[in-house]
This record gives C-alpha cells, structure tokens and sequence, in this order.
C-alpha cells in the first residue's frame, strides 16, 4: 500500500518510541513502565482510527483490547494477539548499545523488546491507520488483544479470556508473536511444543554446618540434588522417568521429508550457538528433537556458598529449577506429576524433598495444514518472497494458544516478522527494519485476501 511506503521513516520512529518505554513485566519497579506502555499502544489504536479501544485490567498487568466491526456480519472476524511486555535486559554489560535506547546500525534496530514483540506487534497497528486513512474502512472485522504478561507466563490471561469470550469471539486467532525461520526463507510457524514446569528443594540439616566438622557424617543436600539430576536421562539422551514417553506418536515420514527440505546444517547451528557439539536423545536429528521430541532441562541449581573466595559450609538446603518441552500426547500435569514420583522414588537417603509444580503448564499445539488462515498466510508469503514458504516448528511454547484453544475453541496462526536469530531474550536483541515493511504488506495483504475469499 501506497500510504505505508510513505510512512516508512514514521513507522520506524514509531517503534523507536514504543521501544523506549522499559515495559519489563517481570519486576515490580517497573510497574510505572508497563502502565506507560499500555497507554502508549491504547492511544496509538485510536490513532489509528479505531473507536473502541479499552485497557481490560488483571491482577498482574494491563491488557489492550480494540475492535472494528464494521465490515458487517458475513464478513470474517480476526482476534489479533500480541504483547507489550519485555524481557529484563541484563546482563547490560554485554549491550553494546543502551537496551532501552532503541539505535538504527545499518539495517537493524538494537533494542530490548524490538523483536520480541513490540516491531511484530506495532506493524498490524500501522496497518489498520492505513486502511483507514486512505480507504475508510478495512476488509473484514478485526479484534485486537494485547497482553502485557506473556514474558511471565500470561499468568492472567485465561481468566481475562474467560471473562471476555464474548467479545473475544472470531473465527481465528492471527498472532503477531512468534518468528521466522531466517530472514532469507519464509516460513510458517505450524507447531509449538507445550510445557511443564517443577521447582526443586532438597533439605538436610536444620542450618549450615560446618564442612569440616560435619562432612562425611550427615549427607549434603547438594549432592543429593546432584544425583537426583544425574539419574534423570540416560547416556544416549533419553529422559529416564517412567511413562514419560508414553502416548507419543513417532515422526511421519512427512515430518521428516519437512525438515530434511530446510537450509540447516549442524555445523552452523554449532556456530550460532556457540556450543561444541550437538548433543539429545539418539536417532534423531536436531531439528526432529527440537520440534518433535520432548525434552527435560535443568534451568539452574544454586545452594550453599556462591560468593568470592572459600566458606567451608555443608549447606542445609539445595535448590533446582526444570522444565519439560513437551509434545501431542503428554499433559503438563501427568507429566509434573510422573516426575515429581520419580524424584521422590529416587531420593537419597538423609535429605527431604519438596517439588512445586507451576500452574502455568501448556499442551503442546499443532495447527491444521488445511487451516483455512494457513492457506492464506502461505499464499501472501509466497508472493511476498517470490517462493512458497517452509513449515517449520517451534521448539517454545506460548501458553496463550492453549487458551485460545481451550476457552475460544480458536486455532492460532503465526504470522511474525520477526527472525530466529534476532537475540531475543539476550543483550543485543534487534529487529531487521526491512522486516517492519514487509510485515506491514503481508499484513495488508493477509486481511484483503481474507475478506476477498469469503465473498467469493
């Protein structure tokens, strides 16, 4: 569209702006930030010409909801997702630019949040203002809900959407959240794995003791943690937990036909990754494990003395945090529970358990390939890029979808421009201003098809 070729240099100081706003949902001192940003994204949708737009409060953080139902009862309705929060942006020493000073190198944009998910999130607004501005209406109806907790697990999304499914009725979810396979293969994102999350404490004496009195006499919880954690996988990389496996189905030969077709090496992975070697559950490729496979990771362990120097303590307690990747057929709460027995059943002697399972678990989502949405999405990027686009997985989880399964009945299809490589989540996160662009044609693009197929 014309009008938004015209506003590229505003559309980029835009999201500069929004970037700015240090919306950090995860700690409390930047409550102020979050409101800010909330208000920010709510005056921008009346900006843009949309008359309904509401803050939707939660116990956590705001959300942002708008509405244009305009197009009238037989024309499609979308519930376009996506959220303002970000990621806290430490370490800072690692930033080579200010995390929250949003600074244009060549043709990336550095800035906490940029790509996950402020860039992806402000382009669909963009888009609205300029069906607005210039045609006076849009092609189909569209319903926006902005969250402002996903970085901390939308923690209060599901009672919100419960709250409001009847204004939250359409017939699919498009989500601004998500990313592409790379900046030179289009793709859509087709699965997610799901999720299940357990924090550990292994307890022995009633205090710190000293080592050297009291060591080889009493068992140190750190080493029974360690255990614990030793057991948990065998030597090829398969998770030891009984019943972990069960209900799974293998890989179809057209998965792997799928991934087989994709530009990925290890020897590049390895290299983004920094890592010396690929390393999982046998018989299976990186990818497939990524995807396809559940998986089990230790997130951090912690107990006794950290600090500079030697404390010779025998530490009372010792701490884990773990969480499973999980795939169709596992539910986060049979899983939680399969470990927590295997856990208990595997203590040594001479410590306690205790095992806090989150409530924020997920199921894994696989979309429909006849997905009316996907068929759409593929003609758009195909015609963006000049070649159809690869389905790809999503080794993540984002919880929200299994609530717009579960409480809207709505599939969800991705549709981000934001890339893979971009560092989110880690110092020096940015967002490839070509992509703001892009995303705003496809966009543009994605409603007009949609609206144009349902008249046919």
């Amino acid at each position: 569209m014309a009008r938004l070729d015209e506003r590229a240099e505003t559309s980029l100081a835009e999201l500069i702006e929004f970037a700015s706003i240090p919306s950090v949902s995860a700690q409390p001192d930047h409550q102020p930030d979050m409101e800010r940003a909330a208000t920010w994204l709510a005056e921008r949708l009346q900006r843009a010409g949309l008359k309904i737009v509401e803050r939707w409060p939660t116990a956590g953080h705001t959300a942002v909801y708008a509405e244009y139902l305009d197009a009238g009862e037989d024309a499609p309705t979308l519930l376009v997702y996506g959220h303002y929060d970000v990621q806290p942006p430490d370490p800072l020493e690692k930033w080579h630019t200010p995390p929250f000073t949003p600074t244009v190198k060549g043709e990336r944009l550095y800035g906490r949040g940029v790509s996950d998910d402020k860039g992806p999130l402000l382009l669909t607004v963009q888009v609205v203002d300029a069906y607005l501005s210039t045609l006076g209406k849009l092609p189909l109806n569209l319903k926006f809900l902005f969250e402002g907790e996903e970085e901390v697990g939308s923690a209060h999304l599901n009672e919100l959407v419960a709250q409001n499914a009847g204004r939250l009725k359409a017939d699919f979810v498009l989500s601004a959240d998500g990313g592409m396979w790379s900046a030179e293969t289009p793709s859509l994102t087709v699965s997610a794995r799901g999720l299940a999350a357990l924090e550990l404490t292994v307890r022995g004496p009633a205090k710190d003791l000293h080592s050297g009195r009291h060591g080889g006499s009493v068992h140190n919880p750190l080493h029974a943690l360690a255990a614990l954690i030793a057991g948990l996988h065998d030597e090829s990389g398969r998770v030891t937990v009984p019943g972990f496996y069960d209900g799974i189905a293998e890989l179809t030969p057209q998965q792997r036909g799928g991934i087989q077709q994709l530009p990925f090496g290890d020897e590049a992975y390895l290299t983004q990754t920094g890592a010396p070697a690929v390393y999982g559950e046998s018989g299976y490729s990186t990818l497939e494990r990524q995807w396809h496979r559940p998986t089990l990771e230790v997130n951090g362990m912690w107990g006794g003395y950290t600090g500079e120097g030697t404390k010779t303590v025998l530490p009372s307690e010792a701490h884990a945090k773990m969480t499973c990747r999980l795939v169709p057929g596992q539910e986060p709460e049979r899983i939680a529970a399969l470990l927590r027995q295997h856990l208990e059943d595997n203590l040594p002697p001479g410590v306690t358990l205790e095992v806090h399972a989150s409530d924020h678990g997920a199921r894994a989502y696989r979309l429909p390939e006849d997905h009316p949405g996907a068929v759409v999405a593929r003609e758009v990027l195909a015609e963006l890029y000049g070649t159809p686009p690869l389905d790809v997985g999503m080794g993540g989880s984002i919880p929200v979808l299994e609530t717009f399964q579960s409480v809207l009945g709505l599939d969800t299809v991705f549709f981000s421009f934001a890339v893979g490589d971009e560092d989110i989540h880690a110092p020096n996160e940015f967002f490839r201003v070509p992509r703001l662009s892009e995303g705003q044609r496809a966009w543009a693009q994605f409603w007009w098809t949609l609206g144009e197929k349902t008249d046919e």
